[in-house]
């Protein structure tokens, strides 16, 4: 196993990444120490380069990010690390530190998923009375048919050659497919370890 490159100060910029969305939560550093105490206890810990002093993720606040794979990059001077993120990741109470967009858009890209995989799993565990997704999830044979309903539409819409409605209709399928995963009983690590199998 390759050995981390600390820098002349002493230490190694990490990345973190939600496992299950590969969304960028944070970056922060470590040294030495807070490098072996991931390794040992399975949880993030930095070092503050203003504090001049080492801590552990969610210490205070709760929001502790329970590792699930460390990775060097190909030069060995940057760690990336993928975890469960318990609560959000930023100070300011934002799912991820990156929220700010200072050029270009992210709605096209795959960046919108993480933000509606946490709106329907609010609406999962926070139920309204006027919320679509909440219906879904209050009624298991209606949520399983849209996903074959969509399917289908999904097809047609190929068929016919029309760009927006083939959007349209694959967005849908892309929704009512989350919200179905979302009410059973495998979760989606459960789901990528089958696809990561499909690449062998």
């Amino acid at each position: 196993m390759s050995a981390p490159k600390f820098g002349a100060d002493g230490l190694l910029p990490v990345i973190v990444q939600d496992h299950e969305t590969n969304e960028v939560l944070m970056m922060a550093y470590a040294n030495e120490q807070a490098y072996q105490d991931m390794l040992s206890t399975g949880f993030t810990h930095f070092y503050s380069r203003s504090r001049k002093a080492q801590w552990k993720k969610g210490e205070t606040s709760g929001h502790v990010q329970e590792i699930v794979s460390m990775q060097l990059d190909c030069d060995n001077d940057t760690l990336l690390v993928r975890v469960r993120q318990t609560g959000v990741a930023c100070h300011l109470g934002r799912m991820s530190c990156f929220d700010e967009v200072v050029y270009g858009d992210t709605e096209g890209t795959m960046a919108v998923l993480p933000a509606l995989l946490r709106v329907i799993r609010d609406r999962r565990d926070n139920p309204t009375d006027d919320s679509y997704t909440c219906k879904l999830f209050a009624d298991e044979n209606k949520r399983l048919k849209k996903v074959v309903e969509e399917a289908g539409e999904v097809l047609l819409a190929a068929k016919d050659r029309r760009a927006e409605e083939q959007s349209w209709e694959v967005a849908d399928l892309i929704y009512h497919l989350m919200v179905a995963v979302e009410g059973m009983e495998a979760g989606w690590e459960d789901v990528y370890r089958k696809l990561a199998e499909r690449r062998r």
